[in-house]
């Protein structure tokens, strides 16, 4: 733990570490536990608040796996849960991720600001939450936190990280409302492209057949193109594009013409998409220039 102001909490040391502590000064407990991706998103802005307040905030972590004692003591039902503690006593606290601006306002009748408190990014911060809980799947939880930081001001960022959660979550036209919101067109030509591509692919997949219908068709009959080209598309959706590359490019050498040449328009879509120099557009439009030269 890098910063001196954090330290964990057990059932042994809480009501010597953050009750008779939060007598003297606040102390924030953070009940989270390893397996929650929200917990590992929300951590880093705690702790950047908390150093903020130099020593006038503390910051208590509770793994809940492991202290289950103080799970059940302070009915925790969901996380990650944050509690303020102030003169012994639970006094403000709140369930799931929350942005620094929000969080900063809840403490604020708790706990004196800092005298010289360092310019933050708040959409940075938010941009790297957002971003983590994509990445660990929890799209709903991303959507939920960009939204509200969307209602009072656009930021072109933020709005393609909500498009992407959007598109993860399978609310394919509420996405695409997202995309043609973006202001600054030229500046995000790449991302635009590449998740307008995405969207092209989420929409084909709709109505396909589960995967593992395709992949028994696929193994009963390798001339099956309309499985391998759908397969390609699931593949995409997912965000395989290897995957999707090298079964396009087998669906061109078998079935050239197959839906009317859609092997070849989907990986020129998907070289789009992915940029110029991305090191697979690079290795597959050259297999396919071999392939059709």
């Amino acid at each position: 733990m890098s910063s001196p102001y954090l330290f964990d909490a057990t059932t042994d040391t809480f009501d010597r570490y953050v009750l008779e502590n939060s007598f003297h000064k606040p102390v924030l407990v953070d009940f989270w536990a390893d397996w929650c991706a929200p917990c590992k998103a929300l951590f880093p802005v705690l702790e950047k608040i908390v150093d903020s307040y130099q020593g006038e905030l503390l910051l208590a972590k509770v793994n809940c796996d492991v202290e289950v004692g103080l799970t059940e003591r302070f009915g925790i039902r969901s996380l990650p849960t944050v509690v303020l503690f102030k003169d012994g006593q639970p006094v403000e606290g709140f369930a799931g991720i929350q942005t620094e601006s929000a969080i900063r306002e809840l403490l604020a009748p708790h706990v004196a600001e800092p005298q010289a408190q360092e310019e933050s990014a708040p959409e940075g911060d938010l941009a790297s939450q957002a971003q983590a809980l994509i990445d660990a799947g929890q799209a709903q939880e991303a959507i939920a936190l960009l939204q509200p930081a969307l209602q009072d001001e656009t930021d072109d960022s933020l709005l393609l990280l909500l498009a992407r959660a959007l598109l993860a979550d399978g609310q394919l036209d509420d996405a695409d409302k997202v995309l043609q919101a973006i202001q600054q067109k030229d500046q995000h030509k790449q991302t635009l492209s590449a998740l307008k591509a995405q969207l092209s692919f989420a929409r084909q997949t709709t109505d396909l057949p589960p995967r593992d219908t395709l992949q028994t068709r696929l193994s009963s009959d390798a001339g099956d193109s309309e499985a391998r080209y759908q397969l390609a598309l699931l593949d995409l959706t997912a965000g395989n594009s290897d995957t999707a590359l090298a079964a396009l490019l087998e669906l061109l050498q078998r079935d050239r013409g197959w839906g009317d040449g859609a092997a070849q328009k989907t990986l020129l879509q998907v070289f789009d998409a992915l940029g110029g120099e991305h090191p697979l557009t690079v290795q597959y439009r050259r297999k396919l220039y071999q392939a059709l030269y």
